[in-house]
């Protein structure tokens, strides 16, 4: 027997989350949300630790930043944030660095004691034999924009651990999210006018958002294009396309993440909640300490919770596009299969091949809803 629903949405995460509460909101429609795992919010589920009693986000450090007005007000109906800055810093040869890379990184590094104007010329030395008119590869990048020494400590191995490529076989397009400041600022994303750590984490900003009566969730549910569903509007894909046509294409290139989680007896293991380790010699990229992300909290003292994160290859727990032109290529004849669906919509970070912040994620669902509420208003 099939389920009969007005809207049926594939993925909990905040994609396809916000759909179906504007779909629910709005139109009065009924929506059922089915999704492969066993809790709701996609990868920026939050959870609590059995051992600490530390909320800590199951897929890695997530901080809430946007610029965007309509996000922040729609986030602010579900969820208050808390003061929180995020700072990350770099661990090489046994010190720690700030990153992205700053005035203090490079005096620190170079054992100099620069103002930003003589640092400025300093990295400009060192990165002038580096400069062409366009960059085929992440390396060329990269070394165009902070020489080879800054690179080679800081970025070229954390990359090959991230990606598992040679970095001159990625697309120079990634180096663009690493910011280099001839400051002394601190705050990751400053640039950002509203940021933060939701104050009741995560998931409680997904109860908050799919809590009308009209939404129903499954969990533990796959999808297939033969769904026992009976959708008499609209169904809404959040998945990889490429699984959801069976590879006949063939398969799109991702990269994933698995974690380790330790509980420490002391009260503070890093000082920070983030930590970066470049270097080879560790198999893994990150070390998490969550108690940091909830400054506003307190935890049982002489007890901290740390998380290590390697990036791996794992097809069914899809992370990072690898943005190659055979990649997008392929993306694309997707993305035509998907047009032949009849009503069907696909949209959010898996389906469109791309990183997305979570700012960008909401932006997208308000408007791909906008688009679909011509159609039903």
């Amino acid at each position: 027997m099939k389920l009969k629903t007005d809207f049926l949405i594939v993925g909990c995460g905040f994609y396809g989350s916000v759909l179906a509460e504007r779909i629910a909101n709005i139109f009065k429609k009924k929506v059922i949300i089915i999704d492969k795992r066993d809790h709701i919010g996609g990868n920026c589920h939050s959870q609590l630790d059995s051992k600490t009693g530390i909320e800590y986000h199951t897929y890695g450090t997530h901080i809430f930043h946007t610029n965007n007005r309509e996000v922040w007000n729609y986030l602010s109906n579900f969820t208050s944030f808390n003061s929180y800055r995020h700072q990350v810093l770099s661990k090489y040869k046994n010190k720690i660095y700030q990153m992205p890379i700053n005035l203090e990184t490079i005096n620190s590094f170079f054992l100099k004691n620069f103002d930003p104007n003589q640092a400025e010329i300093f990295i400009k030395n060192k990165t002038k034999k580096f400069i062409k008119s366009s960059y085929d590869n992440f390396e060329d990048k990269a070394l165009s924009q902070i020489g080879k020494s800054l690179y080679e400590a800081f970025i070229k191995n954390y990359t090959f651990k991230q990606w598992n490529k040679d970095p001159k076989k990625l697309p120079a397009s990634i180096f663009n999210r690493l910011p280099l400041r001839f400051n002394y600022l601190e705050d990751y994303f400053h640039n950002s006018n509203w940021q933060g750590i939701p104050n009741n984490g995560y998931t409680a900003i997904f109860n908050n958002i799919i809590k009308n009566p009209n939404i129903s969730v499954e969990l533990k549910t796959n999808f297939s294009l033969k769904n026992s569903y009976e959708v008499k509007y609209l169904t809404i894909y959040t998945g990889a396309l490429d699984r959801l046509f069976d590879f006949k294409f063939g398969k799109l290139e991702w990269r994933s993440l698995k974690f380790k989680k330790e509980a420490i007896n002391c009260n503070d293991y890093q000082g920070t909640s983030v930590i970066n380790f470049p270097e080879r010699k560790y198999d893994y990229t990150r070390i998490h300490e969550p108690k940091h992300l909830h400054i506003d909290r307190e935890y049982k003292k002489n007890t901290t919770l740390i998380i290590k994160e390697f990036p791996h290859h794992d097809p069914y727990e899809p992370y990072y596009p690898v943005n190659s032109s055979n990649n997008r290529t392929l993306h694309r004849q997707y993305k035509a299969e998907c047009q032949k669906l009849k009503n069907f919509y696909f949209g959010g970070r898996l389906a469109d091949y791309a990183y997305y912040d979570m700012d960008m994620t909401i932006a997208a669902a308000l408007k791909k809803f906008n688009l679909i509420k011509k159609f039903f208003l």
